[in-house]
């Protein structure tokens, strides 16, 4: 689906010296051409995963050419065929339009009207099959949330399935945005720990002067207004998971601590006499190159070495663009019952930007995009096929938002009023008016 391929134009004429230089023409146009002599041995060559299209005489003995649309008609009733008229059969392509033929050629046609309506033919063909596979990707999920079947994914997905099993600790390294995260998730859920807490912390959103208490909890009165024990996210995560979420923007003077934590595997709270043992395993992820920072001074060289113990790389989007289409039927499919719209179409802009585009972003950047084009929201790119006022597709968009924002925080309306930039008043209506509540997207043990 989705795909850059050159497509077959089939074009079938028993007159052998039109039939050649019509078929040179497409051949120096860039166009793949298969030519035929005959209706039924074009007919005969076209099967169900026919991606072209067909160019036909009408006038053929034999089958003629509107004998062979009807065939093809019924084979495929979307299948793009045009047909090559002589002056007396007009009438007869006319009719033959509003049973559905693509368009058809007068004699004598210019070179370039046969190329343009082939190239029409083609883009046209390339819609169907990509909204036929669409519906079938959504019809059938994929196995596993690390969806795509390219080599990089394969072995990624194989190696995450092994190590998920073993008790050690795993670098997760990637660009923004290429599922970290959705990783280390995946390695918690595959261990022998998935009964217990999964516990992320955002290292690079640790404030410096919180970033010891959040971590390593305090003990009672150890610092201003905790008269209470706190316990940090690493006690927290003891006999779970801990997974330390671009800890290449952790604080410097924090690092050494960390380190004790990895090499001791205890913790000592903030003003605590004794460490507490803990079982747990780490699972860090960074988006830059953790080794060069330690070389340049930016991280600690023995933290690295010490987190180093198994790493797994994730390519961006762009190393991997074979796996596009498939992600963005998921994210169709997943937005599509998020905000309840129906009636997505790919149109050829859309087609486009996902076959031209970089994607920095990688794949949330994709998802956006899926889940925009669901809601009419990329400035034309997506024809309104649905028939949903303005206020109801700003609301679906608003409970996309706040969807999403409530997944990244794991519920903490804090946090999402922070990320949201809006009054906490506001926040409730929306979710009352969105149905959904943040205990939803809190994690359980």
């Amino acid at each position: 689906m989705i795909g850059a391929g050159a497509q077959t134009v089939f074009f079938v004429d028993d007159d052998a010296p039109l039939r050649e230089a019509n078929a040179q023409t497409l051949e120096l146009a860039g166009l793949p051409v298969r030519a035929f002599a005959d209706a039924a041995t074009a007919l005969a060559a076209i099967g169900p995963a026919f991606d072209g299209v067909v160019v036909s005489d009408i006038r053929m003995p034999g089958m003629d050419g509107l004998q062979l649309f009807a065939h093809l008609r019924a084979m495929d009733p979307e299948l793009p065929v045009i047909l090559i008229t002589g002056h007396a059969d007009v009438p007869m392509a006319v009719g033959a339009l509003r049973d559905g033929a693509f368009d058809f050629l007068p004699k004598p046609f210019a070179a370039d009207h046969l190329v343009a309506s082939v190239r029409r033919a083609l883009a046209h063909r390339r819609l169907i099959l990509d909204n036929r596979a669409l519906r079938a990707a959504a019809a059938s999920p994929p196995d596993s949330p690390l969806i795509g079947d390219s080599p990089a994914m394969v072995r990624l997905r194989e190696s995450v399935a092994q190590v998920a099993r073993a008790e050690v600790d795993v670098l997760v390294e990637g660009e923004t945005g290429t599922g970290k995260e959705l990783v280390a998730a995946m390695l918690h859920r595959g261990s022998a720990r998935a009964a217990r807490p999964f516990i992320a912390v955002n290292c690079a959103a640790l404030p410096p002067a919180q970033a010891e208490i959040e971590l390593f909890g305090h003990a009672a009165d150890a610092v201003p207004y905790g008269r209470f024990e706190r316990a940090g996210r690493i006690e927290a995560s003891s006999r779970g998971t801990l997974f330390l979420d671009e800890i290449d923007g952790m604080p410097l003077e924090v690092q050494p601590r960390l380190l004790r934590v990895l090499e001791e595997r205890e913790v000592l709270p903030v003003g605590a006499e004794r460490p507490m043992p803990l079982d747990l395993r780490v699972i860090a992820s960074a988006k830059s190159d953790l080794r060069e920072l330690s070389r340049r001074g930016a991280f600690r060289n023995d933290l690295y070495f010490r987190l180093n113990v198994v790493r797994l790389s994730i390519p961006p989007l762009r190393e991997r663009r074979s796996d596009i289409a498939q992600l963005f039927a998921a994210f169709v499919a997943e937005a599509v019952t998020q905000t309840g719209q129906g009636g997505f179409r790919m149109t050829d802009a859309v087609r486009r930007h996902l076959l031209d585009h970089d994607w920095p972003g990688n794949v949330r950047e994709l998802r956006n995009f899926a889940f925009s084009a669901v809601l009419n929201l990329n400035d034309g790119a997506v024809p309104v096929a649905q028939h949903q006022s303005l206020p109801d597709r700003i609301a679906a968009y608003e409970a996309m938002l706040l969807r999403e924002t409530l997944e990244t925080t794991r519920g903490n309306v804090a946090r999402a009023i922070e990320l949201l930039g809006i009054p906490r008043k506001t926040f409730y209506d929306k979710m009352a008016r969105a149905g959904l509540a943040a205990a939803q997207f809190r994690p359980r043990d």
